[in-house]
């Protein structure tokens, strides 16, 4: 019976996961079917193409350009924040504080770089004509 449970503990850490995601996937596309099955039937009682293609043109979902520079202050404080939760516990050895305020330093370079990012490569417009005519001057 034991030798039965050390061969199912690691069968479920593998499996869990995959399970997770396949979840997550069908529930997605799932979703997805039924945005799609009444924009069709919502189309088939509309006769005027007109109101048609503007209805589908509310639908679609503009996405916002990803703003590195507050992702990277976000991710940069969540590093911070690690660092001073591994230097916070002294009753663990340290070997472990190390370890903990080491990935929050990683956390923390990942937040700065994201923030370099932000600024090297501007998302919107107005940013982006400025550093072009900064650049043609």
């Amino acid at each position: 019976m034991e030798s039965l449970v050390e061969l199912l503990i690691p069968l479920a850490g593998i499996l869990f996961p995959v399970a997770i995601v396949f979840v997550i996937f069908s529930f997605i596309t799932k979703i997805e079917k039924n945005k799609y099955d009444a924009i069709v039937e919502i189309s088939k009682r509309i006769d005027d193409p007109s109101v048609i293609e503007e209805f589908l043109n509310t639908l679609n979902d503009k996405k916002k350009p990803i703003d590195y520079r507050r992702g990277g202050v976000i991710t940069l404080f969540v590093g911070v924040g690690i660092v001073l939760l591994g230097n916070s516990f002294a009753s663990i050895d340290n070997e472990a504080q190390a370890f903990i305020s080491g990935a929050g330093l990683l956390v923390g370079a990942i937040g700065v770089g994201s923030i370099i990012a932000g600024y090297l490569y501007p998302n919107e417009s107005a940013e982006i004509s400025k550093a072009v005519e900064k650049f043609e001057e």
